[in-house]
């Protein structure tokens, strides 16, 4: 599952993505392959800690299983 994550609170892509640019046709992130197309990886801290995004509109993206 994929969250969007902000200073205080975690939130779902379908709040957000729908009203994006980048988002696919359906109003959904680019994910693929366990990469976000419409974004950009940012620096783990640790292995224990699960990869994260950050997309165009500046939301930390989180895949959580």
């Amino acid at each position: 599952m994929l969250v969007m994550m902000t200073e205080n609170q975690i939130i779902t892509p379908q709040q957000v993505c729908p009203t994006c640019l980048m988002a696919d046709q359906s109003g959904q992130p680019r994910w693929h392959e366990g990469q976000l197309r419409c974004g950009r990886a940012l620096d783990r801290l640790s292995d224990r800690q699960p990869e994260q995004f950050e997309c165009q509109m500046g939301f930390r993206v989180v895949h959580i299983e």
